[in-house]
């Protein structure tokens, strides 16, 4: 009788080892280290409210394999981004990352490597990153891109005399360097570089000094998320009426922070790959949904981490359903397709990004502060990366 009962237990024990390894089998995991709370939670969780639209839009199921999506916060921490990765790719064996900080990407990468397990980069925009592995895209996009973009359009401007003020950390410097390259090249002057602390910044002393150096233009890299505590001092420093022009890459005027940073952001012109006001029935759609699904406006991390899911969705339907690593991130590299900010790519070389990057001018349209693009260059390529 003993007997008995012992293999009908082992035979109910390996039935429900082969369902769940059936079920394993059914499912696709994804990870997402994101920074949810701290001093940039604003920016990860619009990445994880455009992937989530996605995957409303789209359905959970992909060729028959259910996505489950496994977030993690980081806490604005790139020592902590780097632990939750290793513990999503070990613990968790997810089936591919999307990402994240650069603090926590840069160290990360020889863990994707060595696992063989790809990243989507959804929120840095740091150049560096998508090298450092062979498993890294993005479908974010770099500050070189847009920083470049600018440099050119005020020269041909006549803003021959600028001032740059940058946050200091990684992308901050990249934007500096890159736009500083490109304005002197083409016969402008840098009369001052001022860098601000990422956390918790007082720009009314920096803002001072702007003031003092009387550019005609001033370039501004800053995160998102503190754009309208700058919109502030601006005015309080007395720079919006200094007639010096601001411009810069598109966190200056984020379209989700944007209705609410006032009249001082009217002019300002940017160059940046998305806008909600970006005219395309495509884009249209996107919004809305995204408004009504969050409450807020649509920007541009909203659409990377759509584009994100997309770019993953559309990797296993060319891999058919099939989770290696390799087969994945060889699926990932060369596609492109139509998104809300417009036509866009992956490099199949470098998995970079490859989209275009609009001028936009800050104006109001229907009672509302919009990023209204102006002018276009196609096909933009991040040219630190060209350089090579």
């Amino acid at each position: 009788m003993l007997n008995r009962y012992i293999v009908r237990a082992a035979a109910i024990a390996v039935s429900i080892a082969a369902a769940t390894s059936a079920n394993a089998q059914d499912t696709v995991k994804v990870g997402m280290v994101m920074p949810l709370t701290g001093a940039l939670a604003a920016a990860g969780q619009q990445v994880l409210a455009g992937a989530r639209l996605y995957m409303k839009q789209h359905g959970e199921m992909v060729t028959g394999k259910k996505i489950e999506l496994i977030v993690k916060d980081d806490a604005s921490s790139g020592e902590t981004g780097k632990r939750l990765i290793q513990e999503l790719i070990i613990n968790d064996k997810v089936d591919v990352i999307g990402g994240g900080l650069t603090a926590g990407l840069l160290p990360s990468a020889k863990l994707f490597t060595e696992a063989e397990k790809p990243a989507v980069v959804m929120l840095s925009s740091t150049t560096a990153v998508v090298e450092k592995s062979p498993f890294f895209v993005r479908t974010s996009c770099t500050l070189a891109q847009s920083s470049a973009i600018i440099a050119d359009w005020a020269i041909k401007s006549g803003l021959t005399k600028a001032v740059t003020l940058v946050t200091e950390f990684a992308p901050g410097l990249e934007a500096e360097e890159t736009f500083t390259n490109n304005y002197k090249a083409g016969g402008g002057q840098i009369t001052e570089a001022i860098r601000v602390p990422l956390r918790n910044p007082d720009f009314a002393p920096f803002l001072q000094r702007v003031r003092e150096a009387a550019p005609q233009a001033l370039f501004v890299f800053i995160p998102s998320v503190q754009a309208g505590t700058f919109a502030k001092q601006f005015v309080e420093r007395g720079l919006s009426n200094a007639g010096i022009k601001l411009i810069g890459p598109g966190d200056l005027t984020d379209d989700e922070a944007l209705p609410n940073m006032g009249d001082v952001m009217l002019g300002a012109v940017t160059a940046h790959f998305y806008s909600a006001a970006h005219p395309s029935m495509l884009n249209k759609a996107f919004a809305d949904a995204y408004q009504a699904e969050n409450k807020v406006r649509a920007n541009f991390m909203a659409v990377s981490g759509y584009d994100g899911m997309h770019v993953i969705y559309e990797a296993l339907k060319k891999t058919g359903g099939a989770t290696d690593g390799n087969a994945l991130i060889a699926a990932m590299k060369g596609m492109s397709w139509e998104s809300p900010r417009g036509p866009m790519s992956i490099d199949r070389g470098t998995g970079e990004v490859v989209h275009n990057i609009y001028i936009r001018k800050v104006e109001r349209v229907d009672g509302q502060l919009r990023n209204v693009e102006f002018e276009t260059f196609g096909n933009v390529r991040d040219p630190r990366v060209a350089a090579r």
